[in-house]
């Protein structure tokens, strides 16, 4: 596996909840209610072990799960 960092497993679109609770640890100085969803897509692709798997590209309706996932994960 090409995980550069061990502490993560490799995430994908589709973990949408690890997603959440990742850009959570990652960006508690960012507010998920305001954030654009080119700039999510950004924090996603940043996040350690993100990787896009081929045929489950990025669509809004992900963008709108994460970001509602990370808004319930800072008011949590």
């Amino acid at each position: 596996m090409d995980n550069p960092n061990p502490n993560h497993h490799q995430l994908h679109w589709l973990d949408v909840e690890e997603i959440a609770e990742e850009l959570a640890e990652a960006h508690p100085d960012v507010n998920p209610m305001t954030i654009t969803f080119p700039r999510l897509k950004e924090l996603v692709e940043s996040l350690p072990g993100f990787k896009a798997q081929p045929g489950h590209p990025c669509n809004e309706r992900i963008l709108e799960t994460i970001q509602g996932l990370w808004i319930e994960e800072k008011d949590g």
